[in-house]
């Protein structure tokens, strides 16, 4: 089977497999599959649709949620991404494995050289040789679920801003970890070279929207809002955005739903036999040299999810409804009983 750069591809997945005849449940994300609830009565003024977006409350919203003033707009985490590696002349980039491959990719368009490390090397801390001036990772990680310590990163970004390097943090999995976000730090005086990655996309469970923010030092943001150019999102993003930043009754409550999800999607894959090496509150990861197997078995039952090959592994996003939960906890034994040496 080919290998799928990205979750949600159900057209690919449909030509591999055919459209099973209930439909897919598409586990492959890790987007919160009960999104936020779309305002009708703002969305569909006509203003919104007829009229270039005006100067609104966004930013101003945006700021308290994330707790800091020194934010841009982007049309998604992933136009910071794409762009940010034009930013800076070629630099040595240390990337974590596995890892979001859609940083690697931008910083080798970009002409970059990619230094491939591990999770381990992360925790450990700076250490004598090492070369590097650009640090990417996502916290949580994506796909393995780890946490790092934001004290550890902080410990990271002051040896890499001693030679004018940068700490990107994605946090696109983070609103469910506020304890653990280094959204407050960036943009600070002293944190020079710390940039932060948000987006609606995950949690919200907007990622249609295509809206996303970049936190860090006013010169970077700068640059990148020259390269987006003007009205990076639409009237419609922006409003949606609004409403959904602000629901703090909304947040709180799934923050509540989705640990709880979670834990049950965890307890159902053990009990498969599918031993969760990670997870968070919208995805568990399960570590398995069976990945494309299991995966096959389950998309011949309607259930997609992602799998990888570099660790070999496997992303469960949570299902929905509970017509989706009894269909994916019918078709785990299958898929296990059909993989020997999942485990």
């Amino acid at each position: 089977m080919s290998s799928l750069e990205h979750g949600g591809n159900l057209t690919q997945a449909t030509i591999e497999y055919g459209e099973p005849p209930q439909g897919w449940i598409d586990l492959s994300t890790g987007i919160n599959p009960n999104h936020y609830p779309l305002p009708t009565q703002t969305l569909t003024h006509s203003q919104i649709w007829q009229r270039l977006p005006e100067p609104d409350q966004l930013e101003a919203t945006a700021a308290e949620y994330y707790a800091c003033p020194h934010l841009t707009p982007v049309p998604g985490s992933q136009a910071a991404i794409s762009l940010l590696p034009a930013l800076r002349s070629r630099s040595r980039v240390a990337i974590a494995e596995p890892e979001y491959a859609e940083h690697s990719r931008a910083w080798q368009s970009w002409g970059h050289e990619i230094r491939r490390i591990t999770a381990q090397q992360i925790e450990s801390g700076p250490q004598a040789g090492t070369d590097w001036e650009v640090l990417v990772l996502s916290n949580p990680n994506n796909p393995t679920g780890r946490l790092y310590d934001p004290e550890l990163l902080v410990t990271w970004h002051k040896w890499l801003q001693r030679n004018s390097g940068w700490l990107i943090v994605d946090e696109a999995f983070a609103d469910c970890y506020p304890e653990f976000s280094l959204s407050r730090q960036a943009g600070k005086q002293d944190r020079q070279g710390l940039i932060v990655l948000r987006s609606l996309g995950k949690f919200f469970g907007l990622a249609g929207a295509r809206v996303g923010f970049l936190l860090g030092p006013q010169q970077i943001r700068n640059r990148l809002a020259e390269l987006l150019g003007p009205w990076p999102l639409s009237g419609a993003s922006r409003q949606l955005g609004i409403a959904a930043l602000a629901d703090t009754a909304w947040q709180q409550q799934q923050r509540l739903e989705l640990g709880a999800a979670a834990d049950r999607l965890a307890a159902a894959l053990d009990k498969a036999g599918l031993k969760v090496a990670g997870k968070t509150s919208l995805y568990c990861w399960i570590e398995t040299g069976s990945a494309r197997q299991i995966q096959k078995t389950l998309a011949e039952g309607g259930i997609w999810v992602r799998a990888f090959d570099n660790p070999p592994g496997l992303r469960f996003g949570l299902p929905g409804s509970e017509a989706d939960w009894q269909r994916l906890l019918s078709n785990l034994p299958g898929a296990f009983k059909h993989s020997p040496g999942a485990i």
